[in-house]
């Protein structure tokens, strides 16, 4: 099994359709995926679910998103076993909850205490690696997908150092690469103050705690404008600048041979941004690539829809061969 979480500071590019995208592909290559919704803003479980659905669970405060879980070994209590909603015999979705922002603090609280040696948060700062072990385990999971939301906050640094690879979606702009050098700088920052934790575990601590293996598995451009499969040059000007970048901050290599991005390995993907299937893949509660004519995908919107396949398809292999399993 292997978890891999998606994350970029700088919002915008894509990430949670990218996560969507790829959960569905792993799905239809016959491999058991959980998709985690650890965004508090919850995108990812509103592209899953139906309006019924999401009414159902959140207006009947349904026992049913990653807080229910949270919330027991926060107070102390023995862990509840996380739901996961299937919505096929290879995909299920950990739900998100709005409400995840609270815990914050708690998380905040915990990664200082653990300097202390407390066991309560050592628990506490696992919490996301607890839960979602046993979630695979249950499902018979070969992959997790986490959805994080885009900030350096609390959250993210306890489901990073509990993943084992962060795949960075960017997009080609200025914004995008300071994202990349915020991004990896932080990091470094978080694998070495947990290391110093690490050291600092009670002996009598039974839970398991993140071992912090974490590999930087690549980027992925998104929603470039194509044209016979190459970005246009205003898209390459701040495409062209991510691979040093990408080498600098998160791969902490200097000096490498300057190179395009469409001949860096560290470029997973360049995404094309299919504008008209994304409206209809919204109202459809599925990924672009299964649109069918009853959602709207007639003429030449057909062609498009077998294009997207092939590149998603393509793109989720070599997530698979670059994030092998632990």
């Amino acid at each position: 099994m292997r978890i891999i979480t998606f994350f970029n500071n700088k919002g915008g590019v894509g990430k949670t359709t990218t996560v969507y995208h790829v959960a569905w592909m792993l799905s239809e290559l016959g491999i058991k995926t959980i998709a985690v919704d650890l965004d508090p803003q919850s995108n990812l479980t509103s592209m899953f679910l139906t309006e019924d659905r999401l009414e159902e669970i959140y207006e009947n405060n349904s026992p049913d998103t990653i807080l229910d879980s949270i919330t027991p070994i926060v107070n102390g209590d023995p862990a509840i076993p996380v739901y996961i909603e299937k919505i096929n015999d290879n995909l299920g979705v950990i739900l998100g909850n709005l409400a995840l922002s609270t815990f914050e603090d708690r998380l905040s609280d915990a990664w200082l205490k653990c300097l202390a040696r407390d066991i309560y948060s050592f628990r506490v700062t696992s919490i996301f690696k607890t839960i979602i072990d046993e979630a695979a385990k249950r499902f018979g999971a070969e992959v997790v997908l986490i959805d994080v939301g885009p900030n350096l906050g609390a959250i993210n640094r306890a489901v990073t150092i509990s993943s084992d690879y962060i795949i960075t979606p960017v997009a080609s702009d200025l914004f995008s690469l300071q994202g990349i050098k915020n991004l990896g700088t932080t990091l470094q920052q978080w694998k070495e103050e947990w290391e110093q934790r690490k050291q600092l575990k009670p002996q009598n601590l039974t839970a398991k705690i993140p071992e912090n293996n974490t590999k930087a598995a690549g980027y992925i451009i998104m929603q470039y404008s194509a044209k016979e499969s190459r970005p246009v040059k205003s898209y390459l000007k701040w495409a062209n600048r991510i691979p040093a970048v990408f080498n600098e901050y998160v791969l902490g290599l200097v000096d490498c041979p300057i190179m395009s991005v469409e001949t860096d390995d560290n470029c997973i993907s360049l995404l094309k941004h299919y504008r008209s299937l994304a409206p209809m893949s919204m109202e459809a509660h599925k990924p672009i690539f299964l649109l069918r004519p009853a959602d709207g995908a007639i003429g030449a919107h057909v062609y498009a829809v077998q294009t997207s396949y092939e590149e998603f398809k393509e793109l989720t292999k070599k997530i698979l061969r670059r994030c092998p399993d632990v």
